[in-house]
């Protein structure tokens, strides 16, 4: 018998902590927590997600200001906003919103962002951190699914993980997390020859692929794990990656879509961006 893994349950728990900890910030240091996020554009998914993010900072009492560009803006004045909120000392968290438009240099956009200010958790420096398994600013979505493993007593020590992808935004960080805490990893991606039987020994299968459906009972394990990262829109509906209707009857845990990893993802820069503010101001303490 499977069990829903809740993301939304989940997340509220963890956006109440963070709220606390905002309040108690305040009384101490006497200021707001500030948070800038930068969209360039009109995409509509960015512009929910921005949204969304700035619903929960509303929430937890973060303040928060979205920076909005036309999306025909040229890279040096995006490069020159990023610039000034990585010098105005009232900044606390930066967040560009991705992806960027397609003539605009990413990586340098990124870069930009200082360390002591990345709510993101991208930086050359906090990747480095996180695969030397030192304190680090944790991409927003492996580190919201860590925080489910945790409240539903899952652990990682010991267990084969399989993730299916290989981005920099998820896969890659979700290995580093989950190799920290003594898993067995193996990263699958598109030149992985004979994924069904590399899939088939998964204990935790995690799956960040972008494609509706792609997973299914087939290539899970018995009583398997399973951890849905994707969002499809599909004839109007919501899917993930995983065919949740057939894979949730062999899973001991599933993560649904939506409501599963997606609200994780926000709570969790609710997280970053409250201790990146609380490490600056005990620098200056």
């Amino acid at each position: 018998m499977y069990e829903i893994i809740d993301g939304k349950k989940v997340s509220a728990f963890i956006k109440n902590d963070i709220k606390e900890r905002v309040n108690e910030y305040k009384t101490r240091y006497g200021k707001d927590i500030f948070l800038a996020v930068v969209l360039v554009g009109e995409d509509p998914a960015s512009k929910v997600y921005v949204k969304n993010k700035m619903k929960a900072c509303e929430y937890v009492g973060i303040v928060s200001e979205t920076y909005v560009l036309p999306e025909e803006s040229p890279e040096e004045e995006v490069a020159a906003l990023v610039k000034k909120l990585a010098d105005d000392n009232s900044v606390d968290g930066i967040l560009v919103q991705l992806p960027l438009p397609k003539h605009i240099n990413q990586e340098r956009i990124l870069r930009l962002i200082p360390d002591e200010k990345d709510a993101d958790g991208f930086s050359d420096a906090n990747i480095g951190r996180l695969f030397q398994n030192k304190k680090s600013v944790v991409s927003c979505t492996p580190a919201g699914i860590m925080e489910l493993l945790k409240f539903y007593k899952i652990n990682p020590a010991g267990k084969r993980a399989v993730i299916i992808g290989r981005s920099n935004i998820v896969g890659k960080p979700m290995a580093a997390l989950l190799l920290n805490a003594h898993s067995t990893i193996t990263v699958c991606h598109s030149k992985t020859v004979n994924l069904k039987e590399v899939t088939k020994d998964a204990d935790i299968l995690v799956v960040a692929i972008g494609k509706p459906e792609f997973v299914t009972a087939d290539m899970v394990k018995e009583n398997a794990v399973v951890i849905d990262v994707g969002i499809n829109r599909v004839n109007g509906q919501l899917v993930g990656d995983v065919d949740f209707e057939a894979v949730k009857e062999k899973a001991s845990y599933i993560t649904p879509v939506p409501g599963g990893v997606g609200p994780m993802t926000i709570a969790m820069l609710m997280s970053n961006t409250y201790y990146l503010a609380a490490a600056r101001a005990e620098k200056t303490e």
